[in-house]
């Protein structure tokens, strides 16, 4: 043993002037931020265009072999009205069926022998369609996305088929829990609003939407001044526009009416409850009304959204985990799982947490993530805001790690902000919450507000609504 502790002890005799390692310590630490804030401004810019139809072209060139192109298209579920709810994500699944120029089989070979990867999703404020290829390909994926949108056939026999594949996608949704617990939510928060729609829309609407619905969809929304297209990779930003006023010259700019207008949506506490003994666990979701994209109080809530974190059972650690609510779940094997969530749309949005556990111990959960919450609101502290905001900017930057990420972000930040926020900007935003701008902003969002909540499973332990919104304030002596 004695032999094992002698190089140690060596070392230290070596680096006995403590002044030398406080200063090499520091001369590193230095060199680390350099490099840091020297990564983040040589960050390629982006670089946007705007064409004579009002649509945007924007990318950043990192000089990759490959890259990533797409459509953001400002239009989702929350520009639907009851009656044709559904048909967003309806259109999304018959772009790839065929156009004027190509077959859908024509179609399929043509992306697969260039080896590329088409995909498209709708969320509720936004549809996309993005192609990731190679570099040389970029002018082809272009030339598809713009005919898939502009000159799909819409034949009956593919949307009759197309019928069965959204129910069929329906029924799987609805054995995913966290997919139904989210759409229970939005429907008890924004009940009576456009928000509050599933995104997949109605039975019904289903099997009633016609070809005449996806056209008129179409002709109403896809206008050259809601359509960001958006290249990252080794994309030539003025070879793209070149393509873009080549593809998209016959989108039109502008309306024969009015510019429909996304409806506001207003926040509602209440609740919803589906409850079913036989399911083991209880999935339950409890939220707030959060802060839009461009609100500045974003920022704030993000990083209380890290600081309460979430925990999987899978995960290691546990009662040395940093995060409050994640020690008392090990030690009270309170929980199998939770996640804390900020979810924003263009003015309104929904700050929360999500958690699967027993029935018998809802309720003790629920005490210990609401005076999580309180302390937020009252005293939360600086090293725990530091530690948050460090994860918060690794998670940051992890996510933007490859084209189609940068794509993504490029797209949905052109459409929520009208420009790409530079990283050093977001950077600095993020350094510049303190412990003091946390509990104010927490305060304001959460303390004594109404929650919204939704459960489903066995649900019965969950305190009733009006003991759920009287601990959402701390009594004051």
């Amino acid at each position: 043993m004695s032999r094992l502790l002698r190089p140690a002890g060596a070392l230290l005799k070596n680096y006995s002037n403590k002044s030398f390692l406080v200063k090499n310590v520091r001369y590193r630490g230095t060199i680390a931020a350099a490099s840091y804030e020297q990564t983040l401004l040589n960050v390629p810019a982006t670089r946007v265009t705007v064409l004579d139809n009002g649509m945007r072209v924007a990318s950043e060139d990192s000089g990759a072999p490959t890259a990533t192109v797409g459509l953001w298209i400002d239009t989702g579920s929350r520009f639907e009205t009851d009656a044709n709810n559904g048909v967003a994500h309806f259109l999304e699944h018959m772009a790839f069926k065929g156009t004027s120029k190509r077959s859908q089989t024509d179609l399929e070979l043509e992306v697969e022998n260039m080896g590329s990867h088409l995909n498209a999703y709708t969320s509720r404020e936004q549809t996309v369609f993005y192609a990731k290829c190679f570099s040389e390909d970029i002018g082809k994926a272009v030339e598809i996305l713009s005919d898939i949108i502009q000159n799909s056939k819409f034949g009956e026999a593919e949307i009759e088929r197309e019928r069965g594949v959204i129910l069929r996608e329906m029924q799987e949704v609805e054995s995913n829990l966290q997919e139904v617990v989210f759409d229970h939510l939005h429907a008890v928060a924004f009940q009576g609003t456009p928000l509050g729609r599933t995104i997949l829309g109605p039975t019904k609407n289903i099997k009633s939407i016609s070809r005449a619905d996806l056209i008129d969809y179409i002709t109403t929304h896809y206008k050259g001044p809601r359509i960001v297209l958006a290249g990252a990779g080794g994309v030539n930003h003025e070879t793209l526009v070149k393509m873009a006023e080549d593809n998209f010259k016959s989108l039109g700019g502008s309306y024969v009416g009015d510019a429909p207008e996304v409806a506001p949506c207003r926040f509602t506490g209440a609740e919803i409850r589906v409850r079913d003994d036989s399911m083991p666990l209880a999935h339950i979701a409890i939220s707030v009304e959060g802060a839009g994209w461009s609100d500045p109080d974003n920022i704030p809530l993000m990083v209380a959204n890290t600081i309460i974190g979430s925990w999987d059972r899978t995960h290691g650690g546990g009662a040395h985990n940093a995060s409050n609510l994640a020690q008392a779940a090990v030690v009270g094997n309170l929980c199998h799982s939770f996640q804390s969530f900020n979810t924003c749309y263009k003015d309104t949005g929904l700050w929360g947490m999500y958690f699967v556990c027993e029935p018998l111990k809802i309720e003790e959960f629920m005490f210990n993530l609401q005076s999580e919450w309180m302390r937020l609101c009252t005293n939360v502290t600086d090293f725990e805001v530091e530690r948050a905001k460090n994860i918060l900017r690794t998670n940051l930057l992890l996510q933007l790690d490859g084209t189609t990420p940068i794509c993504e972000d490029i797209g949905r930040q052109m459409l929520c902000y009208n420009r790409r926020i530079p990283l050093h900007e977001l950077d600095a935003r993020i350094e510049a919450v303190t412990a003091d701008v946390v509990r104010d902003t927490c305060y304001r969002y959460i303390y004594d507000k109404c929650p919204a909540i939704a459960a489903v499973g066995p649900c019965e332990g969950l305190p009733d609504y009006n003991r759920v919104r009287s601990s959402m304030y701390w009594l004051r002596v």
